[in-house]
């Protein structure tokens, strides 16, 4: 049974840094397309960035490119969210999905079959 569990979210100021994690169990992320995704009430949920498997290849949406990275500790079977340069914008729920591939466009939530539960992300002004 494939286990996806976010961990790191919480409330910062506008500027600040915060690192996610996704703890895989039951699925080897290095041989998956891992996805950090993003949603605020009833809005749609949005791609926020996506890394292929192996690592070879990373995608962003274009509103965090530059502040956002995302990479993965294939000793821990964990995906990464770094988030620097916040903005109060970039407050929602986040989760971590899984995925045969990265199919693109990379962003749409079809492509994943796997999900986690999410961790709250707050940015004050």
């Amino acid at each position: 049974q494939v286990q996806l569990v976010e961990s790191g979210g919480g409330s910062v100021q506008t500027g600040g840094s915060l690192r996610l994690s996704c703890a895989a169990s039951g699925v080897t992320v290095s041989r998956r397309c891992m996805a950090w995704f993003r949603q605020v009430a009833v809005k749609d949920r949005e791609g926020v960035a996506s890394i292929s498997a192996g690592g070879g290849s990373t995608y962003y949406a274009d509103s965090v490119k530059g502040r956002f990275t995302i990479s993965q500790d294939n000793a821990k079977n964990t995906v990464y969210l770094q988030m620097n340069s916040l903005k109060p914008e970039d407050t929602a729920m986040y989760s971590c999905a899984a995925g045969a591939a990265c199919f693109s466009p990379w962003f749409l939530s079809r492509w994943y079959n796997a999900w986690g539960q999410g961790t709250q992300v707050t940015v004050s002004s």
